[in-house]
């Protein structure tokens, strides 16, 4: 693979500078953005000055500075080298966490072995972008139930239907369930309007969202039309055996102790099992504990199960997202 050269400081090149060679022009152009503003967006979060001359890019400023630039250049060359594309979030990514270390060999699947894990849908292929989103992934593969712990942004509901959605196209599962606690935060149920369904769906909304990321439009109404795609509130599921199939529960930190004891105990035969949820954000009224920490405390020493965290580093949304996480974290650590 054809990497950009570091260029020694020779004489024409400045104490303070660091001269990067790419031999790519047309990726060079798009590592660079529309009008430069990769370079800018660079420049303003690590206080350096970028110059492009030619196939080279200068980079000039404190050393560390420079020097963690440059790496993030590099890193994110070699991302468009393999053919994907460098959004303002991949360079927010590199900026907070820096080159990702590989796992080691034999500890992952077939999809691991290689360089970047994709994540095969109907409509996209999904990437995940930090260590602990690729372990979250590895974790959702190999184990039959799996807990996705961490703040918003983290990317735990949208991976999580991105692998119900391959394997649900590539057979291994016969339907997908996805769910979450219908739990007011400010509203009645019964105050909104029209029947059931309507008053459901707004708190199923995001679940829809992340499946027409996945599936064609016509595709996932057929789907759903069919009842191989359902999503329902948590409260239905009370009674039912789920064979066969892909199931999700979101938003996991409002489910009530017993709530999470009936979800859990649905999982049938040739089944994958998801929990994901933020135990900073629990809706349940006050003294009402939250199943989901119920459920980490009760099952944390059973090794078929996966217990996966994400912080703030792993935010993939707006960068303000994570610095608003950090700093409600830093004002209440226990949150």
């Amino acid at each position: 693979m054809a990497i950009g050269a570091l260029t020694e400081p020779q004489e024409q090149v400045a104490p303070h500078e660091v001269l990067l060679e790419f031999p790519d022009n047309r990726l060079l152009i798009d590592l660079c953005g529309e009008y430069d503003r990769n370079l800018a967006d660079i420049e303003q979060k690590l206080g350096v000055q970028i110059v492009r001359r030619g196939n080279q890019l200068s980079v000039m400023g404190e050393a560390d500075a420079r020097a963690q630039a440059a790496e993030v250049l590099q890193s994110l060359y070699d991302r468009l080298e393999t053919g994907r594309s460098v959004e303002s979030s991949d360079i927010d990514r590199e900026v907070r966490m820096g080159p990702q270390e590989d796992s080691a060999p034999g500890d992952q699947l077939e999809m691991f072995k290689g360089g970047a894990v994709e994540i095969k849908t109907r409509k996209k292929l999904v990437e995940p972008r930090t260590d602990a989103q690729k372990a979250y992934v590895r974790s959702l593969f190999e184990h039959e139930l799996a807990f996705g712990i961490g703040p918003a942004g983290t990317g735990k509901t949208y991976l999580a239907v991105a692998v119900g959605v391959n394997m649900f196209i590539t057979g291994h599962v016969d339907r997908i369930i996805l769910s979450r606690p219908a739990v007011e935060a400010g509203e009645k149920l019964g105050y909104l309007p029209g029947d059931m369904k309507d008053k459901v769906d707004p708190y199923m909304q995001p679940l829809y969202d992340a499946l027409n990321d996945f599936l064609p439009g016509k595709q996932l109404a057929k789907l759903i039309e069919e009842k191989r795609i359902e999503i329902a509130p948590l409260a239905f599921m009370r009674g039912r055996t789920l064979s066969n199939a892909f199931v999700v529960l979101d938003e996991a930190q409002n489910a009530t102790t017993m709530q999470m004891k009936m979800f859990l105990t649905r999982l049938g035969e040739g089944s994958r099992m998801v929990i994901t949820g933020d135990r900073s954000q629990v809706d349940l009224p006050r003294g009402v504990p939250s199943g989901l920490a119920d459920a980490e405390r009760l099952l944390k020493t059973i090794p078929k199960i996966g217990f996966n965290y994400f912080t703030a580093r792993d935010v993939v949304r707006h960068p303000l997202v994570a610095a608003i996480i950090e700093a409600y974290e830093a004002d209440d650590p226990k949150g």
